[in-house]
């Protein structure tokens, strides 16, 4: 890649940037108080980022989007990344897999939710099936010509706000010589479809407002219409659209400790001890050193892996990459700008607190670090034949 944003990068980054700041910035403390977004301010949001032009920016023009690259699109959620994920949700990102849908489905699903009329939600997380996507224990079988779904999802992020789910279920079972393996598929399931239930899930530390939801799915019948993709290949839906999602967590956690940085490098240069300000004694000032190189690297990590997608280059490891190296990057600046600041940095007075207890999740979702280093790994030393 070429080391260095176009104009264009550049304005789109700072274009974001500063609709972060005025209408995101403005609402964090109430949510966080709160624990929700208001219908309107969700509306809002949702409303000025449509007239912006950056709502499904995700997409290609030809459905609708702006068209955006893999680079340009990690630009825009690095700076989402310095808002409030509960309130930046509403900037509306659809899952890119709805690109997979066909026919009938377009006009139910995907151009809708590039419209912003319907919201969509991810459903593949269960009680007993976190990394291990197999492990699932949702069921769909068929009947009378339709599929019955049983089983429950849950920790599933904006499901409260969605018009529809995209579900991954167990729709049979392989007998390989490792053991049995189960064929997964993809289903599109509408809010108010009988059987199927939306209900609170647990209170997190972490990103408040920003719920996650469990999903109850009691012999609720779906049509083949509701596929997505094919019969049993929910993999090969799964791995065509949803791996590069990683690269916006990574992308995320990097405008994040932006932000935190941005917090501890002003303090340091006004706060005085024994007669100078902190940041000139060593142990404040070389902090601060170690915090900008490790984002600055994270930075890189991540443009590259989204520059190497862009080009059609294998990016699975530098994807995993970026992801794993960020997403402890940001635990490592979060902590120590709460270590500049002293007592006050846990004091909800600063928002450095929530940025701590934000940044644990990072390193869980959407594949925990050691199913990232397991990534690495295997790219590693498959070509050697280990």
């Amino acid at each position: 890649m070429q080391y260095g944003l176009t104009d264009e990068q550049e304005m789109i980054a700072a274009t974001v940037r500063s609709f972060v700041e005025r209408e995101i910035y403005p609402h964090e403390d109430e949510v966080e108080r709160s624990g929700t977004v208001s219908p309107e301010l969700a509306e809002r949001i949702k409303r000025k980022t449509i007239e912006l032009g950056f709502y499904a920016c995700n997409f290609p023009e030809e459905v609708g989007g702006a068209g955006l690259t893999h680079l340009e699109f990690a630009l825009v959620e690095r700076e989402l990344g310095r808002g409030s994920m509960a309130l930046t949700h509403f900037f509306g990102r659809p899952q890119n897999i709805l690109m997979a849908c066909k026919g009938e489905q377009r006009d139910r699903y995907l151009l809708p939710a590039v419209r912003g009329e319907r919201m969509d939600a991810l459903a593949m997380t269960e009680p007993g099936a976190g990394s291990d996507i197999r492990g699932m224990k949702t069921t769909a079988r068929r009947q009378g010509g339709d599929w019955v779904v049983n089983g429950q999802k849950h920790f599933i992020s904006g499901a409260e706000h969605a018009d529809f789910v995209i579900v991954f279920v167990a729709t049979g079972e392989d007998h390989t010589p490792k053991g049995p393996k189960k064929r997964i598929t993809t289903f599109l399931v509408d809010r108010g479809t009988p059987g199927f239930t939306i209900r609170e899930g647990y209170r997190s530390v972490s990103h408040r407002g920003y719920k996650n939801m469990i999903l109850d799915f009691d012999d609720c019948r779906l049509s083949d219409a509701q596929v997505l993709g094919e019969v049993d290949g929910g993999f090969e839906v799964m791995n065509t659209w949803l791996y590069a999602t990683r690269l916006t967590v990574a992308a995320f956690c990097v405008g994040r400790a932006r932000r935190v940085f941005d917090h501890a490098v002003a303090y340091a240069a006004e706060r005085e001890q024994f007669g100078q300000k902190i940041g000139k004694f060593q142990g404040i000032g070389f902090q601060l050193a170690d915090m900008i190189t490790e984002i600055d690297a994270a930075d890189l990590l991540t443009l590259a892996a989204a520059d190497r997608l862009d080009k059609g280059l294998p990016s699975n490891r530098e994807i995993a990459s970026a992801k794993l190296y960020a997403s402890e990057m940001l635990a490592r600046v979060t902590d120590a700008a709460i270590q500049i600041h002293g007592g006050m940095g846990l004091m909800d007075d600063l928002p450095l607190e929530r940025f701590w207890r934000d940044a644990r999740v990072e390193r869980i979702w959407d594949g925990t670090s050691e199913i990232q280093r397991h990534i690495i790994s295997r790219d590693l030393l498959r070509p050697l034949g280990a």
